[in-house]
């Protein structure tokens, strides 16, 4: 009874196909790579779909922040406009109205306006 039990589980637990078995021959002569290319496409495809951009706009935004300056518009998350009028370690003073100035972190800082430059002027149509 024993011999046949080991000889079962010998059979199931075999590497070997049955004779005429096209597939298993197949899939033992593939490399061991062809196993992990598939994985590795997929994380490879998601970082370069999910991951880069987010960092490459992190990136852009830290470096729009770290550019403000004296006289530039700002808006910031919370959606308040206002004029930079001074610029310090991680805050900014913004001027919101007259004698109303907010004292905001550099983080919160959303989008700036140059003041010097002209997408603030109105395009006008030539006749």
């Amino acid at each position: 009874m024993s011999d046949s039990i080991a000889i079962f589980f010998a059979q199931v637990t075999s590497n070997t196909a049955p004779a005429g078995s096209d597939a298993a021959a197949q899939a033992q002569a593939q490399p061991w790579w062809v196993g992990f290319a598939f994985p590795i496409l997929i994380v490879v495809m998601l970082y370069f779909a999910l991951i880069r951009p987010q960092t490459q706009a992190k990136k852009k935004q830290e470096e729009l922040i770290k550019s403000a300056k004296t006289g530039d518009k700002v808006v910031t998350t919370s959606g308040i406009h206002g004029v930079v009028t001074n610029v310090k370690d991680t805050t900014v003073i913004v001027k919101v109205a007259d004698n109303v100035k907010l004292e905001i972190e550099k983080s919160h800082i959303e989008k700036i306006t140059r003041a010097d430059s002209d997408s603030d002027k109105p395009a006008v149509a030539k006749a």
